[in-house]
């Protein structure tokens, strides 16, 4: 994090600028990579007899959980923000919502809060899961990136 009180210079970013949450990405994809490999070898270190008393709908299942698992995993590796021209496109999951530079008052990170938030000029705020707090400096940078672009 910036030390209290300290403005460091922004440097400006060049349009279409994309910010992706990076701890969330390097874990999900590090951990999900490690937890396949363990259930591979825990599948393959069992005995034939006791593989051939699983049956197929607790195949399927196991099958369902890791797909589900997956899916979850991938809508949060896939979360993002765009900076365009003519607005931000923000991707949370599975939903991307645009906005223009108009419809955006203000960007914050409140001490605490795990992602960014927007505050929009119909009052309503939406989350932004590519800016997370557990990113720390990074995530301070893009808030302060995008501030910069909305003020402009």
């Amino acid at each position: 994090m910036s030390v209290p009180g300290r403005r460091d210079p922004i440097e400006p970013v060049s349009l279409p600028h994309t910010w992706r949450p990076f701890g969330v990405r390097v874990a999900l994809l590090f951990f999900g990579a490690m937890l396949v490999v363990f259930c591979g070898f825990a599948w393959f270190g069992l005995d034939a007899e006791i593989r051939a008393k699983v049956t197929l709908f607790e195949r399927l299942t196991l099958v369902f959980l890791t797909l589900l698992a997956g899916s979850v995993a991938h809508a949060l590796i896939r979360s993002r923000v765009v900076a365009t021209e003519a607005g931000l496109e923000v991707v949370n999951g599975y939903r991307r919502h645009t906005y223009e530079w108009a419809e955006i008052v203000e960007i914050h990170l409140s001490r605490g809060a795990p992602w960014a938030s927007l505050d929009l000029s119909d009052g309503t705020t939406m989350s932004v899961l590519a800016v997370q707090n557990a990113d720390g400096d990074r995530a301070v940078n893009a808030v302060r990136a995008i501030r910069t672009l909305i003020d402009r």
